[in-house]
């Protein structure tokens, strides 16, 4: 393994292959600013990574009071000291010139700076007016996945018991809350029942709309590693793209957009045909199975083939993978729930596992993954979805519960109906009935759908928009009052990654010009309000982020992300800490239902649950008859096919996605130069057949339409399944003249102006995966190719001649395999 290795060119770095049930060996990534060797750094500070949901530990170097690289920590489970691209050289947009340091309050149609006060006093000031003239529905606050723990959870108490407001949601929405979702009807809690360690230890690994090599790059050098070692594991791969999993797959299965759930079926019906089926585990812990049985009986391989435009043949052998699996690991992404059926088509993977009896063992495991660095915190903190510490907000015990916590009248926390996602929460504000928007931490004018009528939304007159970022973004320059965000390194907090490892993240260095804490924003806010308890006490009662994650234990004791046994100095210094963590388990809990299900008993379970196909709840009488004794539910859906197929003036599907290069809206990457580089511009991904049949080559400049809108882009010729378009969607305007959004001077750029409004009825999360799309030429190319990287999913063909991607000599860490713990203990701020 070289020393120093072209992490651009390179993302995996190099291999330590390992054998199954081996432990995974160590191996140390370090990246230093150019001139910076490791004796001059004056300080190492421990944290994770921020930029994706695998949370890959990690030191800050610290020189001068600015950061100067980072160094994976070896003596962490997660990562084992390997950091992917965005992990070793993301660090750099913190120190980007056009950080917002003042606040900024929107005068005469632009926005000014001012002081904090001012810009406060005027969120104040209309929260006032709304509530006293309109009650607390008319505020509204939308958050992200990448706040801290300690935040999220400030928020919530705000929102829902200070403001007494129901409309809470994240952008998590739009990339986690099908794993919610799933989870909660399956198990009746949400909670992630696998184990990154489960890759150790599996015989097959199944990878279900999950781009793993590109958007949690860490879990997969570990997959690779195995694959280099003894006794590799098989992979079954579904995914319509051509990505390293599916290079790598012992079955590679690309269906037609929008169909998982016939997919899925007929993989059920095969290992229930086969007889694959751990009876005893059925018995013992899920009800349905009879039901299940019966409305997968017709869904054949040969029907499915059909629908799904795969062999029939092809389906066979991944159920006979799947079907005779020693230790089955599977893992879930945005292929899955960003479709119609996404809810209905997650929960079919848990069903695979419960008859097979594939959890609570090493390798038998379910990772419906997240998106985010801290979607899991938004989760459990009752910023997105249901009621804090995964309270049932249509149990009264619950919500009389969460009163007692927070010491208000139960009837001072709204629950007359679920909180209400994002989507609905922009609907309203597009009617009228939210007047306040506060949205912190997430650009929505780039990254929801349908991008003409978000703008519209947030450009009305009758609507205060408030942003909370680090930068001026698409969304920050349609607001009312800007207030500048420290981000990670600059304050202190804990975060909770997608297998349930919660990090503590010290701060390192001081936030640029008047920059706050996310936290410190909303402490102010609640002071300001004099938001009070039912006695007349400050409704929050903790001053910094220690008191903050002290007050969430006591909110999250006895429930199942319970985190009564965590202290910041038990996180500080060694490796992450899975919940839950308690007095029975004060070393966490690596795996979920190792003994059954435990929180799916009708007077402890999350959520009741939804019809898969029409979203209707499931009342507690009915979930209770169903379910009395509380075991796993094996949910049953029919397939239902995509609402916009392609036709005569659409004839291609369109999918959006992710690189490795970039994260969400490009405002963190798109300022850090190796990363910017390696994907500079929008592309749109084509197949070789369509591409001839187009008459379009490498590097053409096309126009891609739907019913909503259009965008132009270069195009990249791959393997990508044909009949497919794919763009990804992390581009938007602030590096262009147009600054939010297309005009005159800036065609459409962003993949979500030609998304649609519509979303899976359960999870509630839009649709990226399947909108009707056209396509046609604007100008042939000059030979140069299109501005997509080469390394991953986006590879050309072989035969288009297209240069590798590469970082140079700025984009080279180094990597050293060792078990040599020593220097590595990071130090608190």
């Amino acid at each position: 393994m070289d020393d120093s290795v072209d992490r651009v060119a390179q993302p995996w770095g190099g291999r330590t292959p390992y054998g199954r049930h081996e432990p995974w060996p160590a191996r140390v990534d370090t990246y230093l600013a150019e001139g910076v060797e490791p004796g001059m750094v004056h300080r190492w500070v421990q944290t994770a990574s921020v930029l994706h949901s695998d949370g890959d530990a990690m030191d800050v170097a610290v020189r001068d009071g600015r950061l100067v690289g980072v160094r994976g920590r070896v003596t962490d489970r997660v990562n084992r000291g390997r950091l992917g691209p965005k992990d070793l050289f993301g660090w750099q947009a913190n120190a980007a010139a056009d950080r917002l340091t003042r606040p900024l309050i929107r005068q005469d149609g632009r926005l000014v700076e001012c002081s904090w006060s001012t810009a406060m006093d005027k969120v104040v000031a209309m929260s006032r007016e709304l509530m006293g003239s309109r009650g607390p529905g008319a505020i509204g606050f939308y958050t992200t996945g990448q706040l801290f723990l300690e935040e999220y959870y400030t928020l919530a108490v705000l929102a829902r018991a200070g403001v007494g407001t129901n409309h809470l949601d994240g952008n998590t929405r739009l990339c986690t809350s099908t794993a919610a979702e799933a989870l909660k009807e399956s198990f009746g809690c949400d909670g992630q029942p696998g184990t990154y360690d489960d890759i150790d230890h599996a015989d097959v690994i199944a990878l279900f709309g999950h781009n793993m090599a590109e958007t949690q790059p860490v879990q997969w050098m570990r997959v690779l590693d195995r694959l280099a070692g003894s006794d590799p594991p098989r992979l079954v791969c579904v995914d319509p793209r051509p990505t390293p999993a599916a290079r790598q797959a012992t079955v590679h299965l690309a269906p037609r957009g929008g169909t998982n759930v016939a997919l899925l079926n007929a993989l059920l019906h095969e290992v229930i045909r086969a007889g694959h089926i751990d009876d005893g585990y059925v018995a013992a812990h899920t009800v349905g199975f009879e039901e299940l049985a019966a409305r997968v009986a017709h869904c054949t391989p040969q029907w499915a083939a059909e629908i799904c435009d795969i062999p029939s043949a092809r389906i066979r052998e991944a159920a006979e993978v799947l079907g005779t699996a020693d230790r089955l690991l599977s893992t879930v992404l945005q292929g899955v729930y960003q479709s119609h059926q996404a809810t209905a088509a997650a929960v079919q993977i848990n069903n695979l596992h419960l008859i097979r009896g594939m959890l609570g063992r090493p390798g038998a495991g379910v990772l419906q993954m997240n998106g985010q660095p801290s979607a899991q915190n938004t989760r459990e903190c009752g910023a997105n979805g249901d009621l804090p510490a995964f309270r049932n907000w249509e149990n009264d015990s619950h919500v009389a519960d969460l009163a007692k916590v927070w010491n208000v009248e139960p009837e001072d926390i709204p629950h007359y109906a679920p909180p209400t996602p994002a989507m609905q929460m922009f609907r309203y504000a597009e009617q009228g009935s939210i007047g306040m928007l506060w949205i912190s931490g997430t650009n929505p004018a780039v990254s929801l759908p349908e991008l003409s009528r978000i703008r519209s939304i947030l450009s009305q007159d009758r609507l205060f928009v408030v942003v909370q970022d680090l930068f001026l973004t698409e969304t920050a320059r349609l607001a009312d009052v800007v207030l500048p965000a420290a981000t990670w390194a600059e304050k202190t907090g804990t975060f909770t990654n997608a297998d349930r490892t919660v990090h503590l993240s010290d701060k390192a260095v001081e936030p640029p010009g008047e920059a706050r804490p996310d936290l410190e924003i909303f402490l102010d806010y609640a002071a300001r309000m004099d938001f009070r308890d039912k006695d007349g006490g400050p409704l929050i009662t903790w001053q910094d982020p220690e008191t903050a994650f002290e007050a969430w234990k006591r909110c999250s004791a006895g429930r199942p992300c319970d985190y009564t046994g965590l202290t910041y100095a038990k996180l500080r210094g060694g490796t992450g800490i899975q919940w839950p963590c308690n007095e029975q388990t004060p070393e966490g809990t690596e795996r979920l239902y190792a003994d059954g299900i435990s929180w799916a008993h009708p007077d402890d379970c999350e959520s009741y649950g939804k019809d898969l196909v029409t979203g209707a709840s499931v009342g507690v009488v009915e979930y209770r008859s169903l379910n009395p004794d509380g075991k796993a539910v094996l949910k049953a859906a029919e397939y239902l096919p995509p609402h916009e197929p392609p036709d005569e003036d659409y004839p291609f599907q369109l999918t959006t996605g992710r690189t490795i290069y970039h994260f969400h809206t490009r405002t963190k990457t798109g300022r850090v130069p190796q990363l910017n580089s390696a994907a500079p511009d929008v592309w749109v991904e084509i197949s070789n057949a369509d591409a001839a049949a187009q008459e379009l080559v490498e590097g053409d400049l096309v126009e891609v339409t739907t019913p909503r809108g259009a965008l132009r882009a270069r195009t990249r010729v791959t393997d990508i399944r044909p009949g497919l378009l794919f763009v990804p969607f992390h581009f938007g305007y602030w590096d262009t003249p147009g600054g939010h959004g297309p005009d005159d001077s800036t065609p459409g750029r962003a993949a979500n102006e030609l998304t649609v409004t519509d979303w899976d009825p359960v999870s509630k999360q839009p649709l990226f995966k399947t909108a009707a799309a056209a396509l046609r030429l604007l100008e042939r190319g000059d030979g140069k190719p299109a501005p997509a990287p080469t390394t991953a999913a986006s590879a050309p063909m072989a035969a288009a001649g297209v240069p590798a991607t590469t970082g140079g000599a700025s984009a080279h860490a180094t990597q050293t395999a060792s078990d040599d713990q020593s220097g590595q203990e990071g130090e608190g701020a």
